[in-house]
């Protein structure tokens, strides 16, 4: 009986008895390659399409950069057709100041000379100047072709200082540079040739004759003072009178050689540099001669022509054909730039 009884007793508690055991057995825990493999297939899986993302960005900033490049070249050339025409209107006003200066009555050159230092206010006036040209401190500017019955020839603009004469009370005060005008490549070849004799012969007298006649001088002073004083009365000094504008430097370009005063060879003008190797001031004036009665039996030099004071080398029609030449290019580019993109729209 009492093994009976204890065989039913175990036979009840066998259920709890087996579930302490499972409730006693741990859970297996997730091994760490098997969590490093599934991050990997993730970020695996994010790279692709963070790649084709930015590539797609990249794309879209590549069209618009190539958008706004083929509407450069219309950009450009429209703004160059505006900037012709700012420059259009500048050269009417300059030649219209010119002009109303070219109609102005000539007045004395003395009474502008108070006013040297401001010689750009003076450029294109009208002035009267009378004196006397010193021909041995000639200088010739070129060369300068000249058009004559159609054929074209080389020479020079000739520059002479107008000396002032004592005692004519209408002469220059201050000596004045003067650009006569154009004259044919032999005068300077002549003026050069006579410089290089002068310079021969001072150099071929012996010392001796020099000092001989240092010493008979004295006794042939009075001599040639009164032989001097005849040929002034015979032949008086005649005063040349010019008729010019006022002038200032030219500015050469850069395709305009320097200039060499010590070989004689100006290719601009300069007028410092012309009045410092002439012997005179600086500052003196630069008149350009522009009278028109020109005796034809000596026509040279031939004085500039008041025409050429008022053109220029692009005149404000020039402007207008630049201008128009720039906005059709710009039309021509914007509208290829048009046709690009819509063949681009439609194959998409």
């Amino acid at each position: 009986m009492a093994s009976s009884s204890f065989a039913k007793s175990i036979a009840k508690f066998r259920p709890f008895i087996s579930l302490s055991r499972h409730s006693a057995t741990p859970t297996p825990l997730p091994s760490s390659s098997s969590s490093f493999s599934s991050a990997a297939a993730v970020s695996s899986a994010a790279d692709p399409q963070s790649s084709s993302l930015s590539q797609a960005q990249q794309k879209q900033r590549d069209s618009k950069l190539s958008k706004w490049l083929l509407f450069l070249p219309g950009a450009l050339t429209f703004g160059l057709g505006t900037w012709q025409i700012f420059r259009r209107q500048e050269k009417i006003e300059i030649l219209d100041y010119r002009q109303k200066r070219l109609l102005m009555e000539p007045v004395n050159i003395n009474s502008l000379l108070p006013l040297k230092d401001k010689l750009d206010d003076l450029e294109f006036r009208r002035v009267i100047c009378k004196g006397v040209f010193d021909e041995k401190k000639s200088i010739f500017v070129g060369p300068r072709s000249r058009s004559i019955s159609g054929v074209t020839e080389n020479g020079h603009y000739v520059i002479t200082p107008l000396m002032p004469i004592l005692g004519l009370p209408d002469s220059v005060q201050s000596p004045v540079l003067v650009n006569r005008g154009w004259v044919p490549r032999t005068w300077k070849e002549k003026a050069l040739e006579v410089d290089h004799q002068g310079s021969e012969q001072s150099s071929d007298i012996p010392p001796s004759m020099v000092q001989e006649s240092e010493r008979s001088s004295w006794w042939k002073f009075w001599s040639k003072t009164t032989k001097n004083l005849e040929v002034n009365e015979v032949s008086p000094i005649t005063p040349v009178e010019v008729i010019g504008v006022v002038r200032t430097s030219e500015k050469p370009s850069i395709f305009v050689p320097a200039n060499d005063p010590g070989s004689s060879q100006w290719f601009y003008v300069d007028v410092p540099a012309i009045a410092r190797t002439s012997g005179l001031p600086e500052d003196a004036i630069y008149v350009e001669d522009i009278n028109e009665n020109v005796n034809p039996s000596n026509p040279y030099p031939i004085p500039k022509d008041v025409n050429t004071l008022i053109r220029s080398s692009v005149m404000p029609q020039d402007h207008l054909n630049y201008t128009l030449t720039w906005y059709s290019l710009s039309a021509a580019v914007t509208f290829m730039a048009i046709k690009r993109l819509r063949q681009k729209t439609t194959r998409k």
